[in-house]
């Protein structure tokens, strides 16, 4: 059926809305979390802009970039790891941001070198204690944990976790190759049990006393805080928090971060989404939703992030976990940390 417009002017306006509503950015993402739905819904209401999202893990995301680097199908790229970030900049997959506000808004050690990302969210790797059974002086460092005096009391997940890969790369920039293998095997040494499950798996065993002590990410705490099971709030509740230093620096840190992709069809749209994300209306949302850290330093912290202590972050060691990422899973399996 053919459409009818009772002047030039009608058609004009229809063919205006109609380009209006086709206004879209495609997204590849590595994150999996409920709050970004919410997030790119609101910013489609006040933008006009489709936000369509294909999910997968970051070395699947990244071999997809290379073999349409030719032709992108996506616009921006995001991902929960620094290493990731410099991975695919490094493979000339990501274009300069050029954003002001973007600038202004993210920390200069949360973005990209050559401007090619940014982060928008940031989280810590602590470690996390039974309150009922540790007395006494609690562990202060990474390395502290590797100590016998921990044998048979540690819980974390598999060294395939690249928020494990991430704290050793920061080690082997911090320390070097021969301490980081030093303190890889002390930790593997202090096993309570096989390395098994996800972050939330290591605090609820620790409240049932298969541990004293686990390394978990900051954000999991929010997660069983806010659980709908009572049991993961028991657990919760169950546990201390120790943030730790590393070497002569503070907590480490990754974060989630997105860059535009290098020939993109909607790099105006997909750099409108990142500046979207870093403004402090969604910090503070995703810290609210997420319990992540805002990398805005114009937000407060949620109260459940001021419970946990002040934390210093090791930005220092950020654009070093691509470099070591590798080095870090050799170390791994050399010592037996499965």
């Amino acid at each position: 059926m053919k459409t009818r417009f009772s002047s030039p002017i009608a058609a004009i306006a229809f063919f205006v809305g109609f380009l209006a509503q086709a206004e879209e950015v495609r997204l590849y993402s590595e994150r999996h979390y409920d709050a970004d739905k919410e997030v790119f819904s609101e910013f489609t209401d006040k933008t006009g802009i489709e936000v369509k999202v294909v999910k997968a893990g970051a070395n699947e995301l990244i071999a997809r970039l290379k073999s349409e680097k030719n032709s992108p199908q996506a616009d921006l790229y995001i991902t929960s790891d620094a290493a990731s970030l410099t991975k695919a900049s490094k493979a000339g997959l990501l274009a300069p941001l050029k954003s002001e506000l973007i600038n202004a808004a993210v920390p200069q050690a949360l973005r990209g070198k050559q401007d090619t990302w940014a982060a928008f969210t940031m989280r810590g790797r602590i470690l996390v204690y039974a309150k009922d059974r540790v007395k006494g002086q609690l562990p202060k460092s990474y390395q502290d944990l590797a100590s016998p005096e921990y044998r048979g009391n540690l819980l974390i997940r598999s060294s395939t976790s690249k928020y494990n890969r991430s704290l050793l790369a920061s080690i082997i920039a911090i320390q070097g190759k021969a301490k980081a293998i030093q303190w890889a095997t002390g930790m593997k040494n202090n096993f309570a049990r096989p390395p098994q499950g996800n972050d939330r798996d290591q605090v609820r065993a620790v409240a049932k006393g298969i541990a004293d002590y686990a390394i978990v990410n900051t954000y999991y705490l929010g997660l069983l805080k806010n659980g709908e099971s009572q049991e993961d709030r028991d657990a919760h509740a169950a546990v201390g928090v120790v943030l730790p230093t590393s070497g002569d620096r503070g907590t480490h840190v990754n974060i989630s971060g997105g860059g535009i992709i290098k020939g993109a069809k909607n790099s105006s749209n997909a750099r409108k989404l990142l500046e979207y994300l870093v403004s402090e209306k969604v910090q503070k949302k995703y810290q609210r939703l997420t319990s992540e850290y805002a990398v805005s330093t114009k937000v407060e912290h949620e109260p459940l992030q001021k419970a946990w202590g002040e934390i210093n972050p090791d930005l220092e060691s950020i654009h070093d976990l691509g470099i070591y990422d590798q080095e870090a899973q050799k170390i791994f399996n050399m010592v037996g940390w499965k």
